[in-house]
């Protein structure tokens, strides 16, 4: 693949007025190289000294032109001493949105939208049930409790904001795609289990999604026709054999006033990385932020790249078979590369835009939200999830430390970036 030399940071100060401007002569002349984000209220502290703070604003970034909208993912969890068991320090955090204006020196911090359901009733992110995508995760609180599952609790990891206001979340559960309006209420819910709201549901072989691998990144084409979803890995479809061989991402495409679907396929650079967002150019054409989970200064050959893609050329693959399109008996993820070009089916096209790592001592695992910043300007915005600043230590919470950040406690930072060259 085609790789662009290594971009720059913008290094100035960011005027609010030229900001804001839509005039592609005024658009982005300065900006800082980063900004944390301001929301860091203290949620509570553990019996053994541990701050968890209300941050998490990393799962998902938006750019409407005028905010930045940075999502949290379904609330501080940690590791049980069990596989499958997961503790949530404050069970009732409700997953939400925070809108950020940047005032020229950092970020000010507009509201912060909690997510609700069609009733007005506060969302959880507690594991569904097994029947609504749940994947065998058993929930606890810090005392052992066990926490029944939630049929409407969701892992939200993706956000696209509307021209009207209103915003759509995805998530890793079912996985969820879910209409809020601009107050954060359900308007529309949909998963592959016909259980949401308004009558839609995703295609069925969505259910096959991997536990903590669902919908990650999500954006609207420039036309608002579309609300486009790329999923983190490949499904486990049709079993779990496939996920140490399968290296295809399905981005699916849902027509907003037709309900149809197209997909497509992205291809991974391996087994070792996943995706963590995607975000429109033009209505053919995306930005894909693809990594590993490896902490810099900590692992060797970290691995967190942007790329640009296109659908144009690409082979549309959507099948509403339980198992989706199949290809001599076999799905999508069972295919080699080669027996995918064989049935005539092209993925994606692909090339590096930007090498995150090529950021000075750049501190984080997990950049996961993406957003250029209008239809002219070289430059994209990256933010990284904290996973609210905790970790798990044989089933107890510590604090999650960056050696480049001088091994204090992980935090949501936005780092603004200038590329070489436009994306258009």
């Amino acid at each position: 693949m085609k790789q662009l030399r290594t971009a720059g940071l913008f290094l100035l100060l960011l005027s609010l007025t030229s900001f804001y401007t839509n005039s592609p002569a005024k658009a982005i002349e300065n900006l800082p190289e980063k900004a944390p984000v301001p929301k860091r209220d203290l949620l509570l502290t553990t019996e053994n000294g541990v701050k968890i703070y209300n941050g998490g604003f990393g799962s998902g970034l938006a750019f409407d032109g005028q905010y930045f909208y940075v999502l949290t993912d379904r609330g501080p969890n940690i590791d049980g001493a069990e596989s499958n068991d997961k503790i949530f320090p404050k069970p009732d955090f409700t997953p939400q949105v925070a809108r950020l204006s940047l005032d020229g020196k950092g970020f000010k911090l507009d509201r912060v939208i909690l997510l609700q359901d069609e009733t007005g009733k506060n969302l959880t992110g507690i594991p569904n049930p097994s029947d609504s995508g749940g994947t065998g995760e058993n929930a606890y609180d810090l005392s052992g409790k066990q926490l029944a599952p939630d049929p409407k609790g969701i892992d939200p990891e993706g956000i696209a904001v509307a021209k009207d206001g209103s915003f759509w979340v995805a998530d890793e559960y079912g996985p969820h795609l879910i209409h809020f309006d601009s107050n954060g209420k359900a308007i529309e819910w949909l998963n592959p289990f016909g259980s949401g709201v308004g009558g839609k549901k995703l295609p069925e072989v969505y259910k096959n999604r991997r536990p903590n691998r669902g919908m990650e990144g999500l954006t609207l084409t420039p036309d608002q026709k579309y609300l486009v979803g790329i999923m983190q890995s490949p499904l486990l479809n049709p079993n779990k054999d496939v996920q140490k061989t399968a290296t295809v991402c399905r981005i699916l495409f849902y027509e907003l006033a037709t309900g149809k679907f197209k997909e497509y396929l992205y291809p991974l650079e391996g087994t070792g990385t996943a995706v963590s967002e995607i975000v429109a150019i033009t209505d053919t054409t995306f930005l894909v932020l693809e990594r590993d989970g490896k902490t810099p200064g900590e692992d060797k050959e970290v691995t967190k790249k942007i790329y640009k893609i296109d659908t144009a050329a690409a082979t549309d693959v959507f099948d509403p078979g339980p198992n989706g399109l199949l290809v001599n008996g076999k799905t999508l993820e069972q295919l080699t590369q080669e027996e995918i070009i064989a049935a005539g089916i092209k993925p994606v096209s692909k090339e590096e835009v930007f090498d995150i790592m090529s950021i000075p001592n750049y501190p984080h695992d997990k950049p996961e939200g993406l957003a250029i910043l209008n239809s002219t300007t070289l430059a994209i915005v990256i933010v990284n999830d904290d996973d609210f600043g905790i970790v798990s230590e044989k089933g107890a919470v510590q604090e999650k430390t960056m050696p480049y950040l001088g091994n204090k406690q992980d935090e949501n930072i936005v780092y603004f970036v200038k590329l070489p060259k436009s994306l258009f």
